[in-house]
Order: structure tokens, then C-alpha cells, then sequence
């Protein structure tokens, strides 16, 4: 039997954070619209394997923090113990809800979904499953993955999609990178009870970040009893069966002579991510632009160098971030199908704030340090700094650091960084980002009168 043809005014490939919200708001506009997602699973990264559960671990060890805290205050907690399973059950089952969730707002929103593995037959014309479906509008909003280093026995080892596998905790983990992905599965681990070392190729940790979080984050780290191997490079994996700890992790170091190795019972890979254009086809679209880490180029209007195809997202590789995506897709939405007035709609990808849920953790937006000077000369840049303890721990004996750093500019001293580490600093970052996006000075900053006691009032105060 020939394929059946359907026409659509658009077709949305991939059903994560940017793909469901171009898709909804296309059809908000009386669009056509095709959403399709070959995983069985919608929400993409986010909601599946990453920030969702991510924060519900990051949660629970959050928990088993508080609870070491408590005594401090007074009061007595009974039994730590810790259950994986019933954790990984219950954030499974949230997670699942979500994408029932998606699905229904798919019906309600008249997007048709399509369960299948989307390739290009040409430009406007996409094969999933036994049908071709055609389109003037296609957009590839098809996400990333873990890569896996080519090492022997890298099989043995996990990526962060693996970590929301596990059944049980593993006893001795090494995790390879020092990303913020890395970092944050660390700090999980290790505040629910598993010995944990970090693998890292340079001295630093979150070397994309200012270097003032780097420095901070690991040293909190240590503190709370992660190991780092710096300098170091994984060469492989033996697995040795019937063991208690069956992984044999080897690496090189640049200041050791000999190849150094340990035993654990869980290697995760956190090396970074790669697009997904694997399945695509995309050699049946001719022009079509790749950079050299095989992200599918496009315009700030997310347009690539074929009329009618657009990315965005991971797949896209600027600022691969959920909300970055989601508000991507809906002003691609809003130029394609909204009318007149959205004739340049597009996304501003500077001042994007973002946070790293570590151990503690870490808020930033703007340009780093190191950024501003190479951007503005030595002259043009102030710095302003503060570093405290949170009121938090005015009752325990170890006081962890909450340091801020604030960048600015010109005689206006305009604000083009801000950098935050510590208890809080998550929450409080949104508000300062919507000041800094409007443009804000270090004079509007100080005009904002402090709310004591709190961290965020050290932003307004900073001298």
C-alpha cells in the first residue's frame, strides 16, 4: 500500500520543552499542526531525564541535609536511613503524570501528535511511520544526548540519562566532568550517602562559569567530602564480575608518571551532549547547514539556511536551557502564524539567567568577569563583591560561604553580571535578572531598600 499523504500548515519534530510550546501556540492561531515525537515519551529532556527529576533528587538530598542540620537547632531526628527505591518510584510516577499532562494539552490545543521517528524526504516533506506528512513550515526541535567517550569500557559505564535508571544506590561512584551536570549528580549523590569522586581534565571545576562559582562550589564540595581528581584524563573500564565494586576506573593524571586506577561500583559519564540529527535524514534536504559540533545552523530568528525549516533548542546548541527553548518556540510560533504584529518576533539570548543546583547552590547571568574585561578593556569595569555566612547557619558549626559578585560597565556603571552562590541564591536570582534584562545600573540596584534579614538584601547593599 502507497504511504498516506497528510498536509499540514506546520510540523513540529520533537516533543520536548521547545517543540510542545511552538506547536501549542501555532495552533493557538488556527494552524494545522503536526507534533512528532519518536521517544513514546513527551517533554523531551526536562521533564524525562533532566531538570524534573533532577530537582526531585536534588530535593530529596536537600532533605538528608536539613535533617544533619536539625540537631543543631534542637531537635532530634530519628532514623537516616534512606530509600532509593521508594525516591525513584515516587519522582517515576510524577514524571509519567507529566506526560499524560502534555498529551492532553496536545487534544485540547487541536495539535495532531504522532508517535514515530520523523526523516526527511525533502524540504517539505516528512516520512513517519507509513505516512509522509507535508509541510510549508517544518521545525526541528529534536534535543540532545549524553555523549559517551570513546575509551574502553565506556559501555560499563552510565550517563545522566542512566542515573534515572538506577534501582538501587550505588555504594562508590566516580562521575567523570566537571559540568554543571556532572556537578549537580555529584552533590546528589553524595548528600544521600554514596562516596563520590570527581574526574576532571583541568584544575577547575565549571570553567564556562565566573570562576568566582568555581572556586566556591569546590570548595564547598571538598567540605562536604566529595574528591576530586584533577588534571585527569579516563582511559578505560574493566569490569570485574561478582565483586562489590566490579568497576575498575584507570586514568592518567599530568602529574603523576604512572596510570592510576580505583574501584567503584557506578562510573557516570557527564562529558557533555550532542544534538540528535542521527535519524533525520537531513541529507534529503539540500543546504542544510551543520556547525562543527553538528548543531543545525540558524539565524537569530531561528531560521536555517533552507526557507521553511527552522531549530531551536539543544538540537539548535545556544543556551540550551528549557525556558530558552520554550520561549524560542513561541515567538517562532507568534512570526510564523501570529500576524502583522509579530512580523519580527524573536528571542533576546543575552542576559539569560540560569542556575546550577549544586551543593550549594549557584545563580548567574550576564557576562563573566573575565568576559566584561576582554569586552569593555580593565578600565571600563568595576567589581563589586560579598561574601558572608547565611543567617542559616548561625547555629552550626560549619559556615558555608554565600559569595555574590556584581560586573559593571561605563561611568553609568550599568550591571552586565551577576553571580551568585549559596543557600537561596536560586530564588532569588529571577527578580535581579528581570532588573538587569531592563537594563539596570548599580545606582537602581542601591535605590532598592534591603529586606533584612536575608542573602538577596547583600545584592543591594554590595559596597
Amino acid at each position: 500500500m502507497p504511504p498516506v499523504s497528510k498536509l499540514f500548515d506546520f510540523i513540529v519534530i520533537g516533543g520536548g520543552s521547545g517543540g510542545l510550546a511552538c506547536a501549542r501556540r501555532a495552533a493557538s492561531y488556527g494552524a494545522k499542526v503536526a507534533l512528532i515525537e519518536g521517544s513514546g515519551r513527551l517533554g523531551g529532556t526536562c521533564v524525562n531525564v533532566g531538570c524534573v527529576p533532577k530537582k526531585v533528587m536534588f530535593n530529596g538530598a536537600s532533605i538528608m541535609e536539613a535533617i544533619e542540620d536539625a540537631k543543631h537547632y534542637g531537635i532530634s531526628v530519628g532514623s537516616r536511613s534512606f530509600d532509593w527505591g521508594v525516591l525513584k518510584n515516587a519522582r517515576d510516577a510524577y514524571v509519567k503524570r507529566l506526560n499524560g499532562i502534555y498529551e492532553n494539552n496536545l487534544v485540547k490545543d487541536n495539535v495532531e501528535y504522532v508517535d514515530g521517528m520523523a526523516s526527511f524526504i525533502s524540504n517539505t516533506e516528512i516520512k513517519v511511520n507509513d505516512a509522509v506528512l507535508t509541510a510549508s513550515h517544518i521545525l526541528i526541535a529534536t534535543g540532545g544526548h549524553p555523549i559517551i567517550p570513546k575509551v574502553e569500557g565506556a559501555e560499563h559505564g552510565i550517563d545522566s540519562d542512566g542515573f534515572f535508571d538506577l534501582e538501587t544506590q550505588p555504594k562508590r561512584v566516580a562521575v567523570v566532568g566537571s559540568g554543571y551536570i556532572g556537578v549537580e549528580i555529584a552533590g546528589i549523590f553524595n548528600a544521600l550517602g554514596s562516596d563520590v569522586t570527581v574526574f576532571t581534565r583541568t584544575p577547575h571545576i565549571l570553567r564556562h562559569h565566573d570562576s568566582m562559582i568555581g572556586e566556591t562550589m569546590m570548595g564547598e564540595m571538598e567540605r562536604l567530602g566529595i574528591k576530586f581528581e584533577h588534571n585527569s584524563s579516563v582511559s578505560g573500564i574493566k569490569k570485574h564480575e561478582g565483586t562489590e565494586l566490579p568497576l575498575e576506573l584507570s586514568w592518567a593524571t599530568k602529574d603523576r608518571s604512572a596510570e592510576s586506577s580505583g574501584l567503584f561500583d557506578c562510573v557516570l559519564w557527564a562529558v557533555g551532549r550532542a544534538p540528535n540529527t542521527a535519524p533525520l535524514n537531513l541529507a534529503a534536504v539540500p543546504g542544510i547547514q551543520l556547525n562543527r559540533t553538528g548543531h543545525i545552523v540558524a539565524d537569530e530568528y531561528q531560521n536555517t539556511s533552507v526557507p521553511g525549516i527552522y531549530s531551536l533548542g539543544d538540537v539548535y546548541g545556544k543556551s540550551e536551557l528549557t525556558p530558552v527553548a520554550i520561549a524560542a518556540g513561541r515567538h517562532l510560533a507568534n512570526r510564523l502564524f501570529g500576524g502583522a504584529q509579530f512580523v519580527t518576533s524573536k528571542l533576546d539570548y543575552v542576559n539569560i539567567p540560569t542556575v546550577i543546583f549544586g551543593h550549594p547552590v549557584a545563580g548567574t547571568i550576564g557576562l563573566t568577569e573575565e568576559q566584561a574585561r576582554a569586552e569593555y578593556g580593565d578600565g571600563e569595569i568595576k567589581v563589586y563583591k560579598s561574601r558572608f555566612t547565611n543567617m542559616y547557619n548561625a547555629l552550626t558549626p560549619y559556615k558555608p560561604p554565600t559569595s555574590m559578585k556584581m560586573i559593571v560597565a561605563g561611568a553609568s556603571e550599568k550591571v552586565v553580571g551577576l553571580h551568585l552562590i549559596g543557600r537561596g541564591c536560586d530564588e532569588m536570582l529571577q527578580g535581579f535578572g528581570v532588573a538587569i534584562k531592563m537594563g539596570a545600573t548599580k545606582r537602581d540596584i542601591d535605590s532598592c531598600v534591603a529586606i533584612h534579614p536575608t542573602s538577596a538584601e547583600e545584592v543591594v547593599t554590595m559596597r
